[in-house]
């Protein structure tokens, strides 16, 4: 992993573009002037200070189907009984009481049918809300599941267990056990970037995308989808590179003589290597965050010469971006947290508006997104997930709306191999609980590991006299994605 191949493609790029996608920026070219030779084999820079990047690039266990993953999570909970999962007896039931018995969190009504219709695409035939045409036409490439299932109806405890496999802040993301188990493919670039929606973070914050007890080195590096992507990251004017790099130096010598006091220290371990990072992304980052680069046509292609579709487009095409430069794990939050029932999936006060909004934003560039990666020779190495925290109720809120619902959801996985056009599990007929072959987030983490090459019941680490993993005692990986 990590090793790149000299190809025709490199003979177009300019000397800056080539270094930064082979993991040398051209921060990593001035630090290996100064340090020492940079190996082009792996793309790893000399160690300044005698320090060791933790995230050099690492085999997996196995062979894996996916290089790299970039995961769309749509915040505030989706509908699955409105996008993807159609519940034709809600229709029958609609206004009446459903059979079942029901736990709820609030007061509310009468089986509640969608108000989105249902067609059939593709010559797999699966049915998709109308809400997503684009994505319908893509479902011959899609494997959804319709029988995921959660722990918790609070947004935050819902949203910590499929990010991290707990309803307890704490644990180390998705995220930063990938980054843990392989390390990335440049260097000049962090292995995990997460990109929030403009309008704000997702539900539980920063703790979505934290290292936990891991070393802190492998937590999320936030990225601005507006703006400059990086706070901060030219050097102040009238500072040389070489001032730039004995300044590093010197806080290099300092820190280490504090991690010699603190050996265990990981905070400060991941300081000094966010340090150098940025150092190197000086050169790579802002060709690998351009997208001014890019033609018309592909611009177009993930909606961004739409208002409604260019926030989201923006994220989506610098997702691309970054994982073609070697990026391991790029994790995209629909739905922010500027007015929460508006700006996020959470359709308690009016389902239609809620979701024909955030799917009018997202529909678009997440079929740019795929249709771009398979032009690319990309999709089959990346693994693209989607989904949120939990799916909703069958029966309406407020006669319009949908409240909370762990029992059931529906997300959907594309590229890696996977055979598409498939729908696997399914809720009963109401949509209320994950009937035929129920998957917990501990069984969707291990078919995610799965496809990197990485057996989850052997991804840990020594925490507390434990050895931890993503998992913890359990999960299966889903047998139709892994065959």
């Amino acid at each position: 992993m990590g090793h790149h191949a000299l190809n025709p493609e490199h003979l177009a790029l300019t000397r800056r573009e080539f270094l930064c996608r082979c993991g040398m920026g051209m921060g990593a070219v001035s630090l290996a002037s100064l340090l020492g030779s940079v190996n082009p084999l792996n793309a790893e820079p000399s160690h300044a200070a005698g320090f060791i990047n933790p995230l050099s690039p690492k085999q997996p266990q196995f062979p894996g189907k996916a290089k790299r993953i970039i995961h769309i999570f749509a915040n505030g909970g989706p509908s699955h009984v409105d996008t993807f999962d159609p519940k034709p007896s809600l229709d029958k039931y609609h206004g009446k009481a459903i059979p079942l018995q029901l736990r709820t969190e609030r007061k509310t009504g009468a089986a509640y049918k969608s108000p989105f219709k249902f067609k059939k695409y593709g010559q797999s035939g699966i049915e998709v809300s109308d809400l997503f045409p684009n994505i319908g036409g893509l479902v011959d490439e899609i494997a959804f599941v319709r029988s995921l299932y959660g722990q918790s109806n609070d947004h935050v405890q819902a949203t910590y267990e499929m990010q991290m496999g707990q309803t307890r802040m704490g644990f180390p993301s998705l995220g930063s056990w990938v980054t843990y188990g392989l390390g990335s493919e440049n260097a000049s670039l962090p292995a995990y970037v997460v990109i929030h929606d403009a309008r704000g973070g997702p539900l539980g914050g920063v703790s979505d995308w934290s290292s936990g007890f891991i070393p802190a080195a492998y937590q999320g590096t936030l990225f601005r989808s507006t703006g400059d992507p990086i706070v901060d990251l030219k050097p102040p004017s009238g500072v040389s590179p070489e001032q730039q790099r004995a300044r590093l130096d010197l806080l290099a010598k300092l820190n280490e003589l504090d991690m010699q006091q603190y050996p265990g220290n990981t905070d400060l371990a991941a300081r000094i290597s966010s340090y150098e990072l940025a150092y190197r992304m000086q050169g790579c980052a802002p060709e690998a965050l351009d997208i001014g680069r890019e033609s018309e046509a592909t611009r177009k292609l993930y909606g961004l010469d739409e208002k409604v579709t260019e926030p989201f487009g923006r994220q989506c095409l610098m997702a691309r971006r970054l994982v073609e430069h070697g990026v391991r794990f790029v994790q995209l939050f629909h739905g922010g947290m500027g007015n929460q029932n508006v700006d996020t999936w959470d359709a308690h006060g009016d389902v239609k508006s809620n979701h024909t909004q955030h799917a009018a934003e997202s529909d678009r560039p997440i079929a740019g997104l795929l249709t771009d990666l398979k032009a690319r020779g990309l999709l089959e190495s990346t693994l693209v997930l989607w989904h949120g925290e939990f799916g909703r109720m069958p029966i309406s809120q407020r006669g319009v709306g949908r409240d909370h619902n762990p029992g059931a959801m529906t997300i959907w996985m594309a590229g890696a191999g996977i055979k598409g056009g498939q729908a696997i599990g399914a809720s009963d007929e109401f949509g209320y609980k994950a009937e035929q072959q129920p998957i917990s987030c501990h069984d969707l983490h291990a078919t995610i590991l799965h496809l990197l090459g990485i057996d989850h019941t052997k991804l840990t680490y020594r925490f507390n006299g434990r050895d931890m993993r993503l998992t913890d005692v359990y999960g299966v990986p889903i047998p139709q994605i892994v065959a």
